[in-house]
């Protein structure tokens, strides 16, 4: 195809995604409806990877008064067809856009540099001010010590509030500021509160409470009464609330996850996916990437996809389905919440489909987590570990784990649970899946039921469906299958781990391709059958279990599933055929041509 549009991973500047061909998700209607919301300034919390960064981006080069040339950008999208509304506004506002995303120190003090850093660049790019004639020379002088970094902290607080004067006194209009992440430095803070080097100051104040004063003046100065101002935007990942930032803001509206606004403005919805997906050739693997990547609701909007996930995979669709967003940032905070709680049933229950009913509080502080176990579930939810199903009794919130891929987290924590909790060691794991690899069928099985046994407790085995849809949920068979996919993960730096990829004539369930061709490949079919009930006798119980076992070795090879190993030049005597079947938290493993 003539000037084939390509992806680019990781880049959030508009204008280098579309004058350089790559591919762009249409999000521009968010330019207009942000514009028209009867709110000078709005918060619009989303999870992380959700194109907070490059909608902004988007939103100053549509509006920025010294962007004229971006004008053009815009043609093939739905915003062009609003004619009155570009031609009227445009390329006529000044803006700021400045993101906090990168603020992760572990000190007060190196945050404050940080701040410096940022906010000494944001004016760099601003510093054909210093030749204006509307500002005066006590103005040119503080631009001058923002910019070599010499601001004091006071200063520094009204950073953004002056560069927004600034620019209104020499274009003569008022200001569009766009701040991106702006809760990164407050999660930070809270998160190093306990650190050793957090820089107790003279009032005996910590790290959190030294980061919230000052993003009251940095925010507060230039979004509270700042007759400068014309609109303003922010993004996060939550809603830091009643440590003031927000306090008195006038004209101030938060449009979270269950609000039904600006709903479809971050994530792909399905019709965007399938039109990805079919611009490059992948479209036939639509049902598979739903179960991955798919899940969310936003608002009244369901099926949102995860766009970092969608696009990751898109690009390296050959290696198969893996987890890209959970191994694109930190989430330690999230892993020791769950385990400090001791909220396992719960997860297990997420994990094995269910839907919990739970309580999601705007307003917080993050102290509260001290004394407010529930607060957790907001916490997930915001981030984007669990969705929103819409509204259940007494105020709650219906929440379910939204894909195959953050359930793989939940694995994780399951495995910490291993290291801690049962005091299983990670020598325990290490031998179990070399036993594997090494093709010692036996004591792998021997490990790896000591492994399960200790962390899961499934026991009704029947396939569910949620009452308000009707829709199929995740089967028990299906939990088995990432929880293995989540064991083997250990094996990554010798191994590719390939799941649910076309192989022969069929979809195989796991597969390790070694990169040393010389060593042993393996292909994994899993079944689940019910577990032994009291009043079975064993010889029919065995039966059900050789059932499974001869079913999942026959589909290894009436399919070929193996065919993508020998593809991988590895050689046919050194292939492993396994089968695992489960009953209940009971795995039997069967190599095929074992007696």
């Amino acid at each position: 195809m003539e000037n084939k549009k390509t992806l680019k991973i990781g880049r959030s500047n508009f204008e280098l995604i579309v004058k350089n061909n790559h591919y762009f998700v249409d999000k521009t209607m968010l330019i207009y409806n942000f514009y028209h919301n009867a709110n000078d300034i709005i918060l619009i919390p989303r999870p992380k990877r959700f194109g907070k960064t490059l909608n902004l981006s988007m939103i100053e080069h549509f509006f920025d008064i010294r962007k004229e040339k971006s004008a053009k950008l815009f043609s093939e999208f739905e915003i062009a067809k609003e004619k009155e509304f570009c031609k009227k506004h445009q390329n006529q506002y000044p803006v700021i856009n400045i993101s906090l995303k990168s603020i992760k120190e572990d000190s007060w003090d190196n945050c404050l540099k940080k701040f410096k850093s940022i906010i000494s660049k944001l004016y760099k790019q601003n510093k054909y001010l210093l030749q204006s004639k509307q500002l005066d020379d006590d103005d040119k002088q503080i631009f001058q010590k923002v910019i070599s970094k010499n601001a004091d902290e006071t200063e520094l607080k009204e950073s953004l509030l002056n560069l927004s004067n600034y620019l209104q006194k020499h274009f003569e209009k008022k200001v569009i500021i766009l701040v991106d992440e702006y809760d990164a430095p407050i999660i930070t803070g809270f998160n190093n509160t306990n650190n050793p080097i957090k820089s107790i100051d003279k009032e005996n104040k910590t790290y959190y409470e030294k980061v919230i004063n000052f993003m009251q003046g940095f925010l507060g100065d230039a979004y509270k009464g700042n007759n400068d101002l014309h609109k303003g935007l922010l993004t996060g990942v939550m809603r830091v609330g009643r440590e003031s930032i927000f306090s008195e803001w006038n004209n101030f509206d938060v449009f979270g996850i269950t609000m039904p606004y600006f709903s479809d403005s971050f994530g792909f919805t399905r019709t965007e996916t399938e039109e990805i997906l079919t611009y490059f050739n992948l479209n036939d693997r639509i049902d598979d990437i739903e179960k991955w990547y798919d899940g969310y609701k936003f608002g009244k909007v369901d099926n949102i996809f995860n766009p970092w996930s969608i696009v990751s995979y898109i690009a390296k669709s050959e290696a198969g389905f893996r987890a890209y967003w959970v191994n694109s940032g930190d989430y330690s905070l999230i892993k020791s919440r769950i385990i400090e709680l001791g909220v396992k049933d719960k997860i297990q229950d997420l994990i094995e489909g269910k839907t919990i009913e739970k309580q999601l509080k705007e307003n917080f502080v993050f102290h509260d987590f001290e004394t407010d176990n529930e607060l957790l579930w907001t916490l997930l939810t915001d981030n984007g570990y669990l969705t929103q199903m819409g509204k259940a009794k007494y105020g709650n919130y219906k929440l379910r784990i939204p894909n195959n891929e953050v359930r793989i987290v939940f694995t994780d924590i399951i495995m910490s649970w291993l290291n801690t909790e049962v005091k299983i060691k990670r020598e325990l794991l290490i031998e179990t899946a070399e036993n594997l690899i090494n093709n010692r069928i036996t004591e792998f099985e021997t490990g790896f039921k000591q492994t399960i046994q200790n962390t899961l407790s499934y026991f009704d085995t029947a396939e569910k469906k949620e009452k308000e849809t009707n829709k199929k949920i995740i089967t028990h068979e299906q939990i088995y299958h990432v929880y293995t996919l989540g064991l083997l993960t250990i094996l990554t730096d010798d191994f590719q781990i390939k799941s649910n990829r076309e192989s022969g004539e069929g979809r195989y369930d796991i597969m390790l391709i070694p990169y040393d061709k010389s060593r042993n490949g393996v292909v994994i079919e899993i079944k689940q059958i019910k577990k032994q009930r009291a009043n079975e006798k064993e010889n029919k119980f065995n039966k059900r279990i050789n059932t499974a076992r001869e079913k999942a070795l026959t589909q290894i090879e009436k399919n070929k599933y193996y065919k993508e190993l020998i593809i991988s030049k590895i050689k046919s005597e050194n292939i492993i055929k396994l089968a695992i079947v489960f009953a209940g938290k009971e795995p039997y493993v069967t190599k095929q041509n074992e007696e």
